[in-house]
């Protein structure tokens, strides 16, 4: 398997705790105004951006590569992308459930040796999302393929700096989004058919203590649980969490103690996926899809003010 290198933190990674943006200075959801970058022909998540500002979405078999200012064009064909992050060298990591695997892509969206495609011998179930943990030079991603409240066979993953694959959480039902603090002390998991957040704090590379409940999303109001599920996350520079809630049509912001502080609206029928960028990188950009029956998918932007989390690994030599 080809060893992947995240190179070291970049200084807005490492600036986590001296950039805060505290949830009461927080604009508040009457003044944050959602308007629409571009659609895509289905639903969409996976955004991400380069060392060069270009960001990126999934949709279909197809990645969208895009500019600030709208235009885009298709990058990539795989199987069927979803969760994407950036490395040190210019190369990515995509999540492809129909692939059973996390993709390997060269900076041009060509096709290298897998980063994961097993554990324990076996294909994995279908991954889902990844988060970087560029100081060990690893990664944790979701694997869902399958699994629901009523089959909980859902599980996290951590793939080392070699390329192994080790087991991090197992018995989910739909675990999703996948954040690890700049710290690396605490992992943020969206389980999705139970809508809620799990945290982990993790004792070593790929090691967690035992699974905790850190926020119960708000239900639908129809009480189908299937219209509340938290997907996509990402955290802005004090430590908030934005998750993209499924259903809802809403990005929940919690605060670092898991409270509910924000409820942004989605601009979209299926919210799937939140990444901070811009060239303040303070807007914060919004996948999922559009219509009653989400046939189109669409990318939206809230200029936030607030500082996002830099998660892009310093680019390297």
């Amino acid at each position: 398997m080809r060893r992947i290198i995240l190179s070291c933190l970049s200084l807005p990674f490492l600036a986590f705790a001296l950039s805060i943006h505290a949830a009461d200075e927080l604009p508040s959801a009457d003044k944050a105004k959602t308007v629409e970058v571009f659609r895509v022909p289905s639903y969409c998540e996976g955004v991400v951006f380069d060392h060069a500002g270009n960001g990126y979405i999934s949709w279909d078999k197809s990645i969208t590569k895009f500019s600030l200012d709208g235009i885009n064009s298709v990058w990539a064909e795989t199987g069927a992308p979803n969760g994407h992050k950036i490395l040190a060298d210019g190369t990515h990591l995509v999540c492809d459930a129909k692939s059973h695997a996390v993709l390997h892509l060269s900076a041009e969206g060509k096709a290298l040796e897998h980063a994961a495609k097993e554990f324990d011998g076996k294909p994995l179930l279908g991954p889902n999302d990844l988060t970087l943990d560029t100081a060990s030079g690893g990664f944790y991603f979701s694997d869902p393929g399958g699994s629901g409240r009523d089959n909980l066979i859902g599980r996290a993953h951590y793939v080392d700096k070699a390329g192994k694959v080790h087991l991090v959480d197992k018995g989910l039902a739909y675990p999703n989004g996948i954040v690890l603090t700049p710290d690396g002390k605490k992992l943020y998991l969206a389980e999705s058919q139970f809508n809620r957040v799990l945290v982990y704090e993790v004792t070593a590379p790929g090691k967690v203590g035992e699974r905790k409940v850190f926020a119960k999303l708000p239900d639908h109001p129809s009480g189908d649980y299937m219209q509340a599920q938290p997907d996509g996350m990402c955290l802005d520079a004090a430590g908030n969490l934005y998750v993209a809630h499924y259903g809802m049509k809403k990005v929940e912001v919690l605060s670092p103690a898991g409270k509910l502080v924000r409820q942004y609206d989605g601009g979209n029928t299926t919210t799937s996926n939140v990444a901070f960028g811009g060239p303040k990188h303070d807007q914060l950009f919004i996948t999922g899809g559009i219509g009653k029956e989400a046939g189109e998918g669409g990318l939206f932007r809230i200029d936030l003010g607030a500082k996002g989390l830099v998660i892009l690994p310093a680019k390297g030599k």
